[in-house]
């Protein structure tokens, strides 16, 4: 990749993300960008949808918000979720084959700077070591019976502060 195009996708954050994933097939958690700890909210919501039949019966479509507390701004991401409790998030290239409005989502999504995420489950939490953590970390999520997932996250292309700025000169030319 060349420095221009790098550019132009945005600077990659990294860090941990500790995620629970609820019974139901939502999840929420936290990313924290290292070495600042930023700390970003994430939650998903899984999308109802046909799977392919080259699909293992692990993989599922989520829709993940991440907030930025800060500013309390919002941008979500379609992903594809693989494995059943020790998670790995990843983009979806295409979304062909899926219902219009998964499709519709992802399209809308590339239309605009494209968010990358990857994140690779490295600690499985379950049990009494899960509730502990949900406890300390997410405490309104205590006894929802979630297990969580702990590991290194990526998110490239997602700048809140540029957005930020690109809103207000908008602004300040309309008025």
């Amino acid at each position: 990749m060349d420095e221009e195009s790098s550019t132009k996708k945005g600077a990659v954050m990294e860090g941990v993300a500790s995620i629970a994933l609820l019974p139901c097939g939502s999840i929420s958690g936290h990313f924290i960008q290292l070495p600042h700890s930023v700390c970003y909210g994430l939650h998903g919501t899984e999308l109802a949808c046909e799977r392919e039949c080259s699909r293992g019966e692990d993989y599922r479509l989520i829709k993940l918000t991440i907030t930025d507390y800060t500013s309390k701004a919002e941008r979500f991401v379609v992903v594809e979720c693989r494995g059943h409790d020790a998670a790995r998030f990843h983009n979806i290239d295409h979304a062909h084959g899926w219902e219009k409005d998964v499709v519709g989502m992802v399209e809308q999504e590339h239309g605009k700077s494209k968010i990358l995420i990857s994140f690779e489950c490295e600690t499985l939490k379950a049990d009494k070591a899960a509730e502990d953590h949900i406890r300390q970390f997410m405490p309104k999520l205590a006894g929802m019976d979630a297990v969580v997932n702990v590991g290194r996250m990526s998110i490239e292309g997602l700048d809140f502060e540029a957005e930020a700025e690109q809103k207000n000169e908008h602004i300040h030319q309309n008025i």
